[in-house]
């Protein structure tokens, strides 16, 4: 068991090339899959869709949230189309579980105030905060992936353009164009910063050590940045890429152009960003149209 579950996470990191985060999701999914074959006292050979029944059921009585349900059985899903393809003899359980009905939500943005207060803290004189505006600008200006982000080379960045080759999901590579803050950001850091620490490297973004920065380091970087912006009290790099769709799409962006710079394979994954402008633009018709509302 522990052995297929094994190649399944390194086929998972080297050829759908999951980020770390991602990778880790899919590992503690498969543990606790594991603990409750151990509770059960069943045999992962003999799992049947009865059992991934139950399964679901003892998810449910975690109080997990039904979008966390859902990742969990599309995991195992997952993993069982993998070890069928291993093992014709493998019948996949899971694929007829109904997933749990997801939850609706919007996604989390920073107003483009916010935006202009994160800049401002970061200082374009020191050393540290010349790399922490380049690792801001690219982040809000292309809305990429921090696990893209972090594999950025220098021979990935046209500043003739400008813009950045990156390499996402499933192996797919697109260009992305920035606009002058970014790019001025990162002539000066690519002056100033990175030749100091005579890296031995290409990859564009570094720690004070001069080593590629991890995804973890740019999350520190960003809690780091925030903990000195007044109005600003939580940061992730996903909320960059949701604030960079969000404003797109306000400014007046199709949903096409910015799902081709998102990188997303459906249209459908780009659209829940319209809920977002739908309920900017209701809220301007409201303030601006004579007869949006009553007066009191």
């Amino acid at each position: 068991m522990e052995k297929i579950q094994q190649a399944y996470l390194f086929m998972l990191k080297v050829e759908k090339q999951f980020s770390e985060h991602t990778l880790k999701s899919y590992h503690d999914d498969l543990e606790q899959f594991n603990v409750f074959l151990a509770q059960e006292h069943l045999d992962l050979n003999a799992f049947e869709y009865k059992d991934a029944r139950n399964y679901l059921s003892y998810l449910y009585s975690k109080n997990l949230k039904r979008t966390s349900v859902s990742r969990k059985i599309s995991t195992l899903r997952s993993f069982y189309e993998y070890w069928m393809t291993q093992d014709e003899t493998v019948v996949n359980p899971f694929i007829q579980l109904v997933h749990p009905k997801k939850e609706h939500y919007l996604p989390h943005f920073f107003y483009e105030e916010e935006m202009e207060a994160l800049f401002d803290t970061v200082e374009n004189d020191d050393k540290k905060g010349l790399r922490d505006r380049v690792i801001l600008e690219l982040l809000y200006s292309t809305g990429i992936r921090v696990s893209e982000l972090v594999h950025i080379k220098e021979q990935d960045i046209d500043m003739t353009s400008p813009g950045i080759k990156v390499l996402g999901k499933g192996g797919k590579e697109r260009f992305i164009p920035f606009g002058e803050f970014c790019k001025q950001s990162m002539e000066r850091y690519l002056a100033l910063f990175k030749p100091k620490l005579n890296s031995d490297h290409d990859y564009l973004l570094v720690n004070m050590k001069g080593d590629p920065i991890t995804e973890r380091g740019v999350r520190y970087v960003l809690n780091d940045v925030v903990k000195r912006t007044a109005g600003v009290t939580e940061i992730h790099p996903h909320k960059l890429r949701h604030t960079f769709a969000t404003h797109m799409l306000n400014q007046g962006a199709d949903l096409r152009t910015v799902q081709s710079l998102l990188g997303h394979v459906n249209l459908s994954t780009t659209g829940r960003y319209t809920h977002v402008t739908n309920e900017q633009l209701r809220k301007v018709y409201l303030n601006a149209h004579p007869r949006a509302k009553k007066e009191n």
